[in-house]
This record gives structure tokens, sequence and C-alpha cells, in this order.
């Protein structure tokens, strides 16, 4: 039997599969800006913050798609919004702000779903399962994949823009904070249709290790996206496999393919890896 066997044989593997690879074309290039503007924690923060909603959506529609991604959609963004206005209106930090609410959110998702659910049902909405990825959920996703990159396309330059320049961003007319608002708006998009297949807990992952890895690849944003895309497909085909195979759910047999290649990359990557910042490669003389 070769690794591919499971995949050709089982749909349910090739549905979630098809789910993986529209989600790490769309995930990690967020991930990527997120860490460009020192904000690779705020991704986690909405994961975990947009479980009251997913919960309230179990609670009230069961494990019906739809149900599940509007509750974690509002939720999502309400933690987002929530952390800002807190910030203005007290003059403290919007990290702390939204520290507070994601774990806030966090410890009420899980009560509300651990009253009304069974265990199975608690883990595969924390932690997904491969069974969940069913027709719905892979039009969810690639429809979310297929509004993200076109977000990207029309707004990579001012993107990059606020990232490196913002004041000269602002001095150009380049809207920071409609961008900011627009990528987190994603940000919850994608973080909800990766519920099924990864799980609320796990879905950063698979936007965060990726682009976190791939810094230590390439040196420009385009590079990065493009390493970070490949990571996200290649820990989604590995972790499908040990699922299936070592009867695990998805989300953290993914994740943990995506921190073993970000690993190798940590020692082996050629851009500030540690190989090649303790023994850089000497240059041939005479």
């Amino acid at each position: 039997m070769t690794p591919f066997d499971p995949f050709i044989e089982f749909g349910f593997l090739r549905r979630a599969l098809l789910g993986c690879v529209a989600l790490s074309l769309s995930a990690p290039p967020l991930g990527v800006f997120l860490v460009l503007r020192r904000m690779s924690l705020a991704g986690d923060a909405l994961s975990h913050g947009m479980l009251p909603g997913v919960a309230l959506g179990f609670v009230v529609f069961g494990l019906w798609l739809p149900g599940l991604a509007l509750g974690g959609m509002l939720a999502g963004l309400l933690i987002a919004l929530g952390a800002g206005a807190l910030a203005r209106g007290t003059g403290g930090r919007e990290d702390a702000s939204l520290a507070a609410l994601y774990l806030t959110a966090l410890a009420a998702g899980v009560a509300i779903i651990s009253w009304r659910g069974s265990a199975v049902e608690l883990t595969q909405i924390l932690f997904g399962s491969v069974l969940g990825v069913d027709d719905p959920a892979l039009l969810l996703m690639a429809g979310c994949a297929s509004l993200t990159l076109a977000f990207l396309a029309f707004a990579w330059r001012p993107l990059i823009l606020e990232c490196f320049d913002p004041a000269f961003a602002r001095a150009v007319g380049v809207r920071g904070s409609a961008w900011h608002l627009s990528l987190l708006g994603l940000v919850v998009l994608n973080l909800v249709a990766a519920v099924q297949a990864v799980g609320s807990l796990m879905a950063v992952g698979l936007m965060m290790l990726p682009a976190i890895a791939s810094r230590h690849w390439s040196r420009s944003v385009g590079g990065m996206v493009a390493v970070a895309c490949g990571i996200a497909l290649s820990a989604s085909l590995l972790g499908l496999g040990a699922s299936f195979h070592l009867d695990v759910p998805s989300g953290p047999s993914i994740l943990l393919s995506a921190a073993a290649i970000w690993a190798i990359s940590v020692v082996a990557g050629p851009v500030d890896g540690l190989l090649a910042r303790h023994w850089p490669r000497r240059h041939l003389s005479g």
C-alpha cells in the first residue's frame, strides 16, 4: 500500500484533502501578513474567541455547518472589534484586551459545548474530524479561498505598504484601519472555514505555523507566501494520512506535521536558521 492509496479509495479523505488544499492556499498568506505586522498571536486569539459563537450555533442548530459558521463568524468579529474598542476607550493596549476577551470566550465556549453536547461532539468541534468535511463544508472552504485570494490580489500593495512604511502609506492615501479590519475579517472567515477539518482550537495552526516557518526560506513577501502555502499543503497531506492510519483527530495530526516542518526550518532554513547563523558556509578563496 502506498501513502496515497487511502485518498484514492475513500471519498471522505479526498474531500478533506481538497478542503485542506483550499485552506492551504488562503490561510497561510494571511498568516504571513499577521507575522509581518507583529500580530502572530492575534490569529490564535480570534480562533479561540469564536468558540462561543460556534458553541451557540451547535446548541441551536446542532452540527449543521451554516449555523456553526454564522455563530463563529459573529463571535470572531465581535472579539476583534471589541478588543480595538476597549483599547481606544480605556487607553490600554489592544493585545491585552484581546487576550482578556479570548480567554473568557474560550472558557465560555467549552462550557456551553460540554453542557449540551457529548464528548464526541466536543472533540469534533475542538479538534476537527475528516468525517465532518462534507460537501457544504468543502464549498465553504473553496468559497473562502476564492474570496481571500481575490482580496489579496486587490490589496497586495496597500497591505505591504502598511506593514513596512505606515507613514508613507498614510501620506499616499492608504487607509490603514480599513485594510486592517478587512484583514482581520478574512482571518476570522478562514478560521471558521477550517473548523470542520481541523477544529476551532487547531484552525489557527494551519494559518500561522507555515507562515512562521516560511521566514526561514525567503526574504521577500512573495517568496514567504509561496513557501507558506507549500508547507501547509505538505502538512495537510502528511497529517491527514497520519490521522487515517493512526486513528487520531485530523487537527492535531495536521498541526504536528506543520510543527515538524517548522522545526526543520528553524534548524536548516537558509534565512536565519540555526545552521546558517552558527555554521556559515565558507567561501572558496584564491
